[in-house]
């Protein structure tokens, strides 16, 4: 793919709720790395595309998990005929070409993988290519951006205090009430009311955090319902479908759910 198929094109839907917009446009007119940290479906991922598209940068995204490898991040060589050639990863790529490069999720990939980027956070900001004995040193307009849910944390999977202390932290949390109504309203396309009993809804899940529940419904997940509804599914029906039957697979919780969107309907 050619760089420019990266760039947004058109402006991405974000509502602000903070002063995150000018926090970030700071951060990154010093070119200090960002770490994004909030629980899934808050807009994390929403907010840093709304970014590249201000700053009329590419984004390349990498969707971080276990299995991923440092090599899977900045590249490796391949065998093409008769001789091997080095493809750059996508972290390289953006190092380079002076691209966003986001590493969604980072507490999913291995630490021995994440130490990678450290030389990138610091003064030096380069890129060694061990295999390819080779220092790329970083475009200036490149940025590092990492997201990161603490409520996933464990002695497992966390990050090092020696990669977090690396960067700028901007913390995301699911908006006010009237806020994610609002939200819900623009990209479900759904009605004032409905959207405030979706949040009502997602208000008494989020209770139940840590009494049975890992992660209550998400803003996301309310968009998720509210387009199902629009789409002619009974609002009890798309809760079930895109609030219930995604969070929690124990028998007790669900009726606990479903009497808690009975009593909103």
């Amino acid at each position: 793919m050619a760089l420019d198929d990266y760039r947004i094109t058109s402006e991405p839907y974000y509502r602000p709720v903070g002063h995150e917009i000018e926090q970030f446009e700071a951060a990154y007119a010093s070119r200090l790395p960002v770490m994004l940290k909030g629980p899934t479906g808050c807009g994390k991922s929403r907010f840093i595309g709304n970014m590249a598209w201000r700053l009329d940068r590419p984004l390349i995204t990498v969707s971080c998990h276990e299995d991923m490898t440092a090599s899977d991040l900045v590249g490796r060589f391949l065998l093409e005929g008769d001789t091997t050639v080095w493809h750059d990863g996508p972290l390289t790529r953006a190092v380079r070409e002076g691209a966003i490069c986001y590493l969604d999720e980072i507490v999913e990939a291995r630490q021995d993988t994440t130490v990678v980027i450290h030389s990138l956070t610091d003064d030096r900001r380069i890129l060694p290519l061990e295999k390819k004995n080779e220092l790329v040193t970083a475009g200036a307009d490149f940025e590092l951006v990492i997201s990161y849910n603490p409520g996933y944390q464990s002695v497992l999977k966390d990050l090092k205090e020696s990669t977090k202390q690396r960067f700028c932290a901007i913390d995301f949390g699911y908006p006010e009430p009237a806020v994610e109504s609002e939200i819900i309203v623009a990209e479900a396309g759904v009605d004032p009311k409905l959207a405030a009993k979706l949040v009502q809804i997602a208000e008494r899940s989020r209770n139940l955090k840590g009494h049975g529940l890992d992660e209550g419904a998400s803003t996301r997940m309310l968009i998720h319902a509210g387009k199902l509804v629009g789409a002619g599914i009974a609002l009890g029906e798309a809760c079930s479908i895109a609030l219930i039957l995604p969070i929690t697979d124990d028998p007790d919780m669900r009726d606990a759910l479903e009497a808690a969107i009975s009593a909103c309907i």
